[in-house]
Formats: C-alpha cells, sequence, structure tokens
C-alpha cells in the first residue's frame, strides 16, 4: 500500500514521499522490507533515537513528532494516535466492517467478553474474541502479549477476523490501550465498563489518573450504547454523565439478578432484563461473575437479543481457562485464578469460603515491576479471609523476589502469622498441595492461565494448571 493511501486525509505537518509499505513495525531493530517504523515516546526510551537504525534494518519512512535530516519522514503531533489510525487504514479500516464491543475495567474483562461470546454465537450469530487469553474464532487463532494488542497487530487480526466471516469481535480494552489512544480509530457499537479498582499505579502513578483514563473513553462519541456497573463507584459517576444501561444486585439497575444460589458446581439466579425474566444456570463460580453475566446480558440486550436469547446463551456459556478454574486434585478442591489485585483475590476468596467445607488455603504472589502499594494489600486481603497463606513468587520480571515477598509479607503479618513464605512457586504449589484433606480448598492465585514465569527478561515455561494436573496424577489421582 502507498504512503498516501495509508496517511489519507490525517493530518501530517511534513512533505514526503510517496513510496509502497510493505510492513508496519515499532522495534527499530527488527528487519523489514519497505517497512513504515513509527518512533513512539515509552516511559524509558524516545523513539526517536532508534530512526537511523530501523532505516538500517528497512524502513523507508518514519512517522515522527520532529523531522530528522535525511530520512523520509512523516511529522505528526502525536505519533502514537497516528501509529492506530496508520495500522487501520493499511488493513482497509476493518473496524469499520464489524460490530465491535469493547469490554473496560480492572477486573472481569476477559470473562465479560468470553461469556458475551458465547451468547451471541449460541442464537446463530459469528463473534469472535480479542483480549488476555488470545484471539479466537472458529476458523482462526492468534496469540497477544498485552490484553489489548498493539495496533498493527490488533488491526491485522480484525481484518483476518473480518475475512473469515465474523460480525462481531468482543474485546477487551486496557486502561494502557485508551491511554495509548491504540483503540482511537474504533467506534464501539456498546462498551461495558466492569468496575474500576487500583491497578497499575506504576505506570499511572495515582488511582485518579487511572480512573480517569478509564473513563475517558466512556460516552457517547465512542459508543453508540454504554453499559456500566452501577453497584460500582466508578460506574455510577459514568451513568451521572452519560446515558447508560446499568446492572446491578445492590443497586437500582435496568439488568438485575435475584434469587442468587452460589454452589460449587455453577450459580442459579433469576435475571430481570428490563422488567423480563429468565431463570440462568451457568457452571460459572462465584458471585463476581453474576456481575459479569449481567454485564454481557446488557451488552447483549443493547444489540436487540431477546431476555429468552440472552439467558438461554448465559446458560449454556463455558468457564473461562484461568478464571476460577477447578484443577482436579484426590484431595479438596483446588482452584486456578487470575485474580492479581486486591479487589480480584479478595472475591475469589469469599467465594471459595461459602463451599469450603475445611480449611481455604490461598497461594499467591505479586508480579515485579508493577504497582507496589498493591502487594501488601493483597498480603491483608489473603490473611483476613483464608486459614493459611503461601506467599510466593508471581512474575519476578527484573525485580528481586524475596524483596517483593517481603513487601507483600508486611501486609500478610497485619492480618495473620498462619503463613509460610517459599519463593520457588513450583515448590510453593507441591507444599500447598501436601497440606490438603478432604473438605479444604486451595486458591492458587495471580498467574490463571498463563503458561509462563517471566524472570529476568526471559519467559520460562510455567503452568500452574499443568503442574497441579501432572501432581494429581502422581500421587494416584
Amino acid at each position: 500500500m502507498r504512503i498516501k493511501q495509508i496517511v489519507g486525509d490525517y493530518p501530517v505537518k511534513s512533505e514526503y514521499r510517496d513510496l509502497e509499505i510493505e510492513e508496519l513495525f515499532i522495534f527499530s531493530g527488527k528487519k523489514v522490507r519497505n517497512g513504515l517504523f513509527f518512533a513512539l515516546s515509552g516511559e524509558s526510551s524516545d523513539g526517536e533515537n532508534f530512526i537511523d537504525e530501523a532505516v538500517k534494518n528497512g524502513a523507508v519512512a518514519v512517522v515522527c513528532e520532529k523531522e530528522k535530516a535525511g530520512v523520509n519522514c512523516i511529522v505528526v503531533d502525536d505519533a502514537r494516535k497516528a501509529y492506530a489510525f496508520f495500522s487501520a487504514a493499511f488493513y482497509d479500516n476493518p473496524q469499520k466492517k464489524l460490530k465491535i464491543i469493547g469490554a473496560v475495567g480492572t477486573n472481569g474483562k476477559t470473562t465479560v467478553c468470553r461469556v458475551l461470546r458465547d451468547i451471541l454465537n449460541s442464537n446463530g450469530f459469528r463473534a469472535a474474541v480479542i483480549g488476555t487469553l488470545g484471539v479466537s474464532y472458529p476458523s482462526f487463532s492468534g496469540a497477544t502479549s498485552h490484553t489489548t494488542p498493539d495496533p498493527h497487530l490488533l488491526y491485522y487480526y480484525l481484518d483476518e477476523l473480518y475475512k473469515r466471516g465474523a460480525e462481531y469481535v468482543v474485546m477487551e480494552v486496557s486502561a494502557h490501550a485508551i491511554a495509548q489512544k491504540k483503540v482511537d480509530p474504533i467506534f464501539f457499537s456498546v462498551l461495558v465498563f466492569t468496575n474500576c479498582t487500583p491497578d497499575h499505579l506504576d505506570y499511572f502513578k495515582t488511582f485518579s489518573v487511572y480512573e480517569s483514563v478509564k473513563t475517558s473513553i466512556m460516552n457517547k462519541t465512542r459508543a453508540e450504547f454504554l453499559v456500566v456497573n452501577a453497584d460500582d463507584e466508578t460506574g455510577r459517576k459514568i451513568a451521572r454523565k452519560e446515558p447508560a444501561i446499568t446492572y446491578g444486585i445492590k443497586t437500582p439497575s435496568d439488568v438485575f439478578a435475584v434469587n442468587i444460589k452460589e454452589t460449587a458446581d455453577g450459580l442459579c439466579y433469576i435475571m430481570n432484563v428490563f422488567d423480563k425474566l429468565y431463570e440462568v444456570k451457568t457452571p460459572l463460580l462465584g458471585l463476581f461473575n453474576v456481575y459479569n453475566g449481567l454485564a454481557a446480558a446488557c451488552a447483549a440486550a443493547a444489540l436487540g437479543l431477546s431476555a429468552e436469547q440472552i439467558g438461554r446463551g448465559l446458560s449454556s456459556s463455558k468457564r473461562v481457562p484461568g478464571r476460577m478454574e477447578e484443577v482436579f486434585y484426590p484431595r479438596g478442591k483446588v482452584f486456578v485464578d487470575y485474580a492479581h489485585t486486591p479487589d480480584g483475590l479478595e472475591k475469589s476468596l469469599l467465594f471459595l469460603r461459602k463451599i469450603c467445607k475445611g480449611n481455604l488455603y490461598c497461594l499467591f504472589g505479586c508480579g515485579g515491576n508493577r504497582d507496589e502499594e498493591k502487594r501488601p494489600a493483597m498480603g491483608r486481603v489473603a490473611g483476613d479471609i483464608a486459614d493459611f497463606v503461601i506467599l510466593t513468587s508471581d512474575n519476578p520480571r527484573y525485580e528481586d523476589p524475596m524483596l517483593i515477598i517481603r513487601r507483600a509479607e508486611t501486609g500478610l503479618r497485619e492480618s495473620t502469622r498462619d503463613y509460610v513464605c517459599i519463593e520457588n512457586r513450583e515448590t510453593a504449589i507441591k507444599y500447598a498441595l501436601n497440606m490438603l484433606c478432604d473438605g479444604d480448598c486451595l486458591l492458587v492465585a495471580g498467574k490463571g492461565a498463563e503458561e509462563y514465569q517471566e524472570i529476568m527478561g526471559i519467559k520460562h515455561y510455567f503452568s500452574d494448571k499443568r503442574l497441579i494436573t501432572e501432581l494429581a496424577k502422581e500421587c494416584g489421582g
């Protein structure tokens, strides 16, 4: 595609040579053929410093915010915004050919997207999902290294899904994606807001900034319909400012649930969708998944589905890998969950407390090079609810795992003395499993369906679920 076709009527501040582009890229070390390089500024580096390397490796043009002598520059006010719009144009703007539903919020995005996908597919629509667990569609799948892929990958995936017959794409929209303008070219059919609790403060610095970024997309200029959780304080703020469909359990809402029954096998509740009732029975576990189901129901209603269609779809929805997923073990009940915030950990443990007939054990760690303040908070939550805590390593990244553990331990000690610290995650899981007796429950939190542990920039294969399954076989399970 020629540069002028990619740029279109996007405002640029320089003259440039109109050349053929075959690839888009942001990593200057990647060797390309006729590439368009985006010089993006990061937290610790400036893409402008890597232009020469990008040209050496095959860039025939560079999108940047300052002109560089001797380089075919497309100068713009905001390189990140241009990155999204140019990526969309390069793939012929697939976002305009699809009905796209976005899930925004601290917790629940993955499950809301998967449940909504199941509702749509069960009613004969062709729906795909993009998020933390990758890209999923019957004839296409792909990996994602971020909750919301970088633009050149995101719009490639949208284009592929459209070509393969998808009508709907349900996608997770992270706060980082909003701040970095990845989804700016998209006008969503529906935007769903699940909740807002402190997270990613290593990047956003304060909760107020994090909250304002998340809520900035929740307006009628960005979506035809808005859906918000009326039981969440931030959700109520949005609903006071914007016309929105609301859902909740405690607060009067357009869509709500009553007669909720939580068991170890699933959920049962009466769902009210704009005064139409349906009894939902689903294998999803925990009160938080009532909220996730209601969020998906609201989005489906906005798309025109009836309460009966939604209810049938909810009842047919499948458990999401790594989200309160039970993994067989001969003794007790073992659950793997992605909970990696204080709020997420609390909700998961409170559910298990309801179904646990013996001791409740919690194994968790905290990620390195991420928000440090949530570490003691997670320790306090685990100590308050669980009978015994195994504090271990998660993805330490470039930090010393024991320093991370010690920080979480400061909060844990405020709640309990019934805990142990074991740095090696495999050893910690073996220790926890050996403690189990019939009637006990163990929550293995933090990594969910992840199949790696990131240490000093290297992703080593590691799966909580696979390890537990192997250990179950070794002890005769």
